[in-house]
């Protein structure tokens, strides 16, 4: 991100109270980590929950948060934060691969 769009999310950072120093970036290595994470992986917190989410953050949480964030700050950096993010929902959304080979085996 440009220096510009970084000094305004530390501003925002400061100034909102449902923010602290370091969140976005946090949100967004989170996201980041979470859409990565082995299709089995992400089934299973699905199914099942993930009760490490207590501990180190609610990847969906930092995602909404981001939204959040895009929405309070300027259009220009906005759309420097969304071209970041839309990387990683792109990973989001891609359609699981078969669990199996082409050969059907």
């Amino acid at each position: 991100m440009s220096s510009r769009a970084l000094s305004e999310v530390f501003r925002l950072e400061r100034t909102r109270n449902y923010l602290q120093p370091g969140d976005v970036s946090a949100a967004v290595r989170l996201w980041k980590d979470y859409v990565h994470r082995p299709q089995r992986e992400l089934c299973h917190d699905y199914e099942w929950g993930n009760v490490h989410w207590y501990c180190c953050g609610n990847p969906f949480e930092a995602r909404v948060l981001l939204d959040t964030v895009m929405q309070a700050i300027s259009p220009r950096s906005a759309r420097e934060l969304r071209q970041i993010i839309s990387r990683f929902d792109a990973v989001w959304h891609q359609p699981p691969s078969p669990p199996y080979d082409a050969d059907g085996g």
